[in-house]
């Protein structure tokens, strides 16, 4: 392992005009929609997400290591480096993913397949970003069940060099009581993998350290907002969302359409390790626990951007050198030093309170869309409503309600107005109370909660679909079996509970002892049949009804949820003799 990433160091010390070239090729030929323009790598129809803070962002913007991927070649490199152990084959180690970390990005695929087939995620995409942001979980230094060996860790967020977030976790993901740090293989900061997090390999545990984990997270995250990955522009503002810059969305396109063209697996803890980062020029800063190589083991394009691995020297035009301008030499008047300004607050730090911006009752029947939505009004100490400020909405409780595209997080711009919507609201199945919490992104401010409530599905009428009589002779059974449909405000009520009950008489609903029955699964007799339900037409066909010995008129009443109740004969009856001939 040593021996190998020696020979990386090594064959990375090229010519800076080499490495340009290959930068470019590499942008004609592996990222689709991605051009080369005077402002640097661009990718086409698409731009940083300056809308996106760093709050929102899966990885808080942390660094991430920009390692290019080799440019495909049918032969063998030969190395650069004298005493190398032979040529080196173009791609053939960088191809390899260790088993554990490919198993995990594999499932993701398709267990998204299941929960949202319409995003249409490739397992690819979530390699391309393993690798960008951890190296594929440091070459595969995980356990038999995914979880990372040693922790993986950004740098401190704390506002130097990185974003300034504050702790939201109390240091139980990344250590760190103070501030966060991107946790983990696929890199979450502790905040967004509070929402975005998922238990990947059934451990009953969500996990960040945990490569299954993370991995199914990750896909969940990208598929937000009903994105369909084979729409370029949409698989752009993924990558985006993860971390907004276009040199990040062109550096993950390149490593998609390379793992795209083909991969093998190698055994954990085998894999390449990466060596360029996006924060080389940030001094002291680092993921834990890979060491920043040298400087001078990386080419560096002449285009780069300082921050990103690239070099500070002038550029042409400058005068050429960071000597300071003798006196005289310069302008005729030179500036005089001044005060720097203070800079005016942005309108989130002028935010004192959210207070309700006119949302209603919300309540909806499990399985419908609520009919009103959230909506958050921030403003100042004086009450005027300020625009432009990022609001979070979380969905908190026991409830599989979400968001519309099927989130539990959503966040949204105040308007001119001050005013923040949420996406629509759906309920799910599971029934009862949650809260819909409103936090302003950025800025510590009271909560603003608002109440909601999903109550069982329900129907307020019965019918039978049929007016055959039901008939039966002692110890028979009845040639026709009950079926009903449920209605509520007129339409079909699908999914409603519903009893049925063979009850003593109209004013006695106890259970009646004698007359029709049904048959449980065992063939032993039962006159009350509970946890029956709707189908999605609204229609409820019960089981064979049969009869015992004893003859006479019964009852059953079928009752559903809502209060919809219908009460049907049953008869039994000996067969009546055939009458006699009459006398010539």
């Amino acid at each position: 392992m040593a021996a190998q990433f020696g020979r990386r160091l090594a064959k990375g010390a090229v010519t800076t005009a080499v490495a340009a070239a290959a930068v470019a090729a590499l942008s004609a030929s592996q990222a689709p929609g991605v051009t080369d323009s005077p402002q640097g790598s661009q990718n086409t129809g698409s731009q940083p997400s300056t809308d996106v803070s760093p709050e929102d962002s899966a990885t808080g913007n942390s660094p991430y290591y920009t390692d290019l991927p080799p440019l495909n070649s049918p032969t063998p490199s030969p190395s650069t480096t004298p005493g190398a152990e032979g040529p080196i084959a173009a791609g053939a180690a960088e191809a390899g993913i260790p088993a554990t970390v490919l198993d995990a990005y594999k499932k993701a695929e398709a267990a998204l397949r299941e929960s949202k087939p319409g995003c249409n995620l490739p397992w690819e995409l979530l390699a391309a970003i393993g690798k960008v942001e951890s190296g594929q979980a440091r070459g595969g230094r995980v356990d038999a069940d995914g979880t990372t060996i040693t922790p993986i860790l950004g740098p401190v967020l704390n506002g130097n060099g990185f974003a300034n977030i504050s702790d939201t976790d109390g240091g139980s993901f990344d250590g760190d009581t103070t501030h966060d740090r991107a946790v983990g293989p696929m890199q979450f900061i502790p905040s967004t993998w509070a929402w975005a997090g998922r238990d990947g390999n059934g451990d009953g545990t969500k996990n960040p350290n945990n490569i299954y984990d993370a991995a199914l997270a990750a896909g969940h995250y990208l598929c937000r907002l009903d994105r369909d990955m084979n729409v370029q522009k949409e698989l752009n503002r993924a990558i985006l969302s993860y971390n907004p810059s276009t040199e990040y969305l062109n550096l993950v396109l390149s490593w998609l359409e390379y793992y795209r063209k083909g991969t093998h697996e190698v055994p954990d803890g085998t894999g390449t390790l990466p060596s360029g980062r996006s924060d080389d020029n940030n001094s002291g800063a680092g993921r834990n626990p890979s060491p920043t190589p040298p400087a001078t083991s990386r080419p560096s394009s002449p285009n780069s951007t300082p921050g990103r691995g690239a070099s500070t020297s002038p550029s042409p035009g400058s005068g050429g050198s960071n000597t300071p301008t003798p006196p005289g030499s310069g302008s005729p008047n030179p500036p005089t030093s001044s005060p720097p300004a203070s800079p005016s607050p942005s309108p989130t730090d002028t935010v004192t309170r959210l207070e309700n911006a006119g949302t209603g009752r919300l309540t909806a029947t499990a399985g419908d869309a609520f009919t009103g939505k959230v909506a958050a009004r921030t403003e100042t100490k004086d009450g005027k409503a300020v625009p432009k400020v990022r609001v979070r909405f979380t969905i908190v409780g026991d409830t599989d309600a979400t968001f519309s595209g099927g989130e539990s997080v959503a966040t949204v711009v105040t308007n001119s107005s001050g005013v923040a919507t949420a996406p629509a609201l759906k309920a799910g199945e599971r029934t009862g109370g949650f809260t819909v919490r409103a936090t302003v992104v950025g800025r510590i401010v009271p909560p603003l909660s608002i109440a909601a409530t999903v109550t069982a599905r329900q129907a307020d009428a019965l019918a039978r679909t049929s007016d055959t009589a039901l008939t039966c002779a002692p110890g028979g059974e009845f040639a026709d079996q009950v079926e009903v449909k449920a209605t509520y405000k007129g339409a079909a009520a699908d999914g409603v509970a519903a009893t049925a009950t063979l009850v003593t008489s109209a004013d006695d609903a106890t259970v009646n002892d004698k007359g029709p029955y049904f048959k449980d699964a065992d063939g032993k007799t039962v006159r009350t049949l509970k946890g029956l339900e709707t189908d999605a037409n609204g229609l409820l066909k019960l089981p064979k009804l049969y009869a015992d010995d004893t003859t006479g008129t019964f009852l059953l009443r079928i009752a559903t949820t809502g209060g919809a109740t219908l009460t049907v004969e049953l008869k039994v009856a000996a067969e009546s003799a055939s009458p006699s001939p009459s006398a010539s």
